[in-house]
């Protein structure tokens, strides 16, 4: 007999066992309340040069226009808060940097659940998403239940923080859907809004990510606009200002994902060995890793701008 409450629970179980911290479940529907929010926030132009975000508008709003006959959305994190830290007097990078290339690490994992979904439950039809197609994966993580997004716009979660990747399977089999995240446990907390030295983060709740270290070190191609010169604080890929500062991250665990493991020749690098370095030395260290993305030429400009 066809049960969505036992099924629900096996790949949730399943989840675990892979590594991912927390798994929910949601509705595939259309998400009429962000169909405002984000054509408000594409119109005053806070995507800057990331146009790829104005493209396929209503697919990021329904997950049945990415997998014919949608059901359910299933919802994971996976911590990436590493124990070893950079050398703090060196050119900052994001901490989720530190190891592989995340997207690699995650779908590999995303691809045996699915499997284990279809030989244990039945064949699916269905697609592994990882921050890198039109999926709204903050609100389906809210919306399966597995925390609250925060006045720094990411997801967090009580007792562990923000410090996750986030990942999804949407999939046509009906399950036992999770009931969204209602609470809010920012109170007051105005220090993410307060640190962030490119006033990036709006008190309304959104990001204006044209303005976040994030953007200015990875995503934009063009050269860093003189207006936030002195004010990147020595990052030259990403940021986690917002999260650093973050009271629930102080709940933060170290995570045990191998692929994930700090390099200790990078945490070891010096500012001067980052402006020394060359481009096959960067293509040979970074082969696998995330600071590959803005190439070579993104940071040593990263560089030349913060140190100028």
């Amino acid at each position: 007999m066809y049960n969505r409450f036992k099924y629900s629970q096996l790949i949730k179980d399943e989840a675990k066992r892979l590594g991912f911290e927390s798994c929910g479940i949601s509705k595939a529907q259309f998400l009429e309340e962000e169909a405002e929010n984000l054509e408000t926030w594409l119109k005053k132009g806070f995507q800057g040069e990331m146009g790829y975000l104005e493209n396929h508008f209503d697919k990021r709003l329904d997950p049945r226009l990415l997998v014919d006959d949608a059901k359910s959305v299933i919802s994971l994190s996976f911590n990436y808060y590493p124990k070893k830290q950079q050398n703090p007097n060196t050119y900052k990078i994001a901490k989720y940097a530190y190891g592989n290339d995340y997207h690699d690490v995650l779908k590999s994992k995303l691809k045996e659940l699915l499997n284990f979904i279809s030989t244990t439950i039945g064949e699916v039809n269905g697609r592994a998403f990882v921050d890198s197609a039109p999926v709204m994966e903050r609100t389906w993580a809210q919306q399966s239940g597995l925390g609250w997004i925060g006045k720094n716009t990411l997801l967090l979660q009580k007792k562990r923080g923000s410090f996750h990747f986030l990942a999804e399977l949407i999939i046509d089999l009906d399950l036992a859907h999770d009931a969204p995240f209602t609470n809010n446990f920012c109170g007051n907390c105005t220090k993410c809004i307060d640190a962030c030295p490119t006033n990036a983060i709006s008190e309304k709740g959104y990001l204006k990510a044209n303005q976040c270290i994030s953007y200015l070190t990875i995503e934009l191609k063009n050269e860093i606009p003189n207006e936030f010169k002195f004010k990147l604080d020595d990052w030259i890929f990403g940021c986690d200002i917002c999260q650093d500062v973050c009271p629930w991250n102080s709940f933060s665990a170290f995570h045990q994902e191998k692929e994930l493991f700090s390099d200790n020749n990078i945490l070891k690098f010096t500012k001067k060995d980052w402006e020394d370095i060359s481009e096959d030395v960067f293509l040979k260290i970074f082969k696998k890793s995330p600071i590959k993305r803005p190439k070579y030429s993104g940071i040593i400009r990263n560089i030349s701008f913060v140190k100028s």
